[in-house]
């Protein structure tokens, strides 16, 4: 994977902040400008591969998308067609949405014994999240490599609702690469680590909001998957004020 494919952090939430502005002061409505939002990215992901790549500013193609919208629920009887996004193209948002992999072990389909793997242990697997967070603060791609199986794999969930990795990468440098430029810290962004469905994870913050929850899974002292939530709906829970019912300290346990 080219690293220039994968977007920083900062970059996908200025951006998705930035349509939203505009199509609030197009429609004058926070909760209409949402769903021109959503529909803006559904039809980003409903392009071909081939043509999402020969978009040089993308930024610009979302906005112009986004205002077209807002114009046609404007002047139109209000309704957007979602097969506006083309054929094919709920299948291939679906796939964007819920990035899955499978792991086989056992024997293989000759016959052939393979080793089992052996789970971490909790100190084991939290040093490795902890090495993971330094490695991206100091964008150190050998030592984030050296963590990673050279098999790893890395899904990305951004739920069709910001300029995420729509499919999965492969390759332990593949997978250092794109999260040393999805992590990379600015002056507004931060990454700390935190305990995410029972084992320590990494929440990355940009302006205080949670913007990003990454889980790992460790099997024989390497980083087998990285698993990245970018969905804002999934981080609703995570950025709830102060006070709240639900609302995670470092000491809680952030399932999603």
């Amino acid at each position: 994977m080219d690293r220039a494919a994968a977007v920083p952090l900062a970059e996908l939430l200025d951006e998705r902040r930035y349509l939203l502005d505009v199509a609030c002061w197009m429609l004058g409505s926070a909760g209409a400008a949402e769903r021109v939002v959503d529909e803006t990215y559904r039809r980003w992901y409903g392009l071909p591969d081939a043509a999402r790549g020969r978009i040089e500013a993308p930024r610009s193609w979302l906005a112009k998308t986004a205002g077209g919208i807002c114009l046609g629920r404007l002047t139109g009887p209000g309704r957007v067609d979602d097969t506006a996004a083309g054929p094919g193209a709920s299948g291939r948002l679906r796939n964007a949405e819920r990035p899955t992999a499978t792991l086989f072990v056992g024997r293989t389909p000759q016959g052939v014994r393979v080793p089992r793997p052996h789970p971490a242990t909790s100190y084991q697997h939290d040093v490795l999240a902890r090495t993971v967070r330094d490695a991206c603060a100091a964008q150190d791609g050998e030592l984030l490599a050296s963590l990673l199986a050279p098999d790893a794999t890395a899904l990305f969930d951004g739920g069709g609702k910001v300029r995420a990795l729509a499919t999965p990468v492969h390759g332990g440098r593949q997978v250092a690469a794109s999260l040393l430029t999805l992590l990379a810290l600015c002056s507004r962004t931060t990454l700390t680590t935190h305990s995410v469905n029972g084992r320590t994870g990494l929440v990355a913050r940009y302006d205080h909001q949670v913007a990003a929850v990454v889980s790992i899974a460790v099997t024989d002292r390497r980083i087998t998957r990285v698993s990245i939530v970018l969905n804002p709906d999934k981080l609703r829970l995570w950025n709830q004020p102060p006070g709240s019912p639900w609302s995670p300290s470092p000491r809680d346990d952030g399932r999603l």
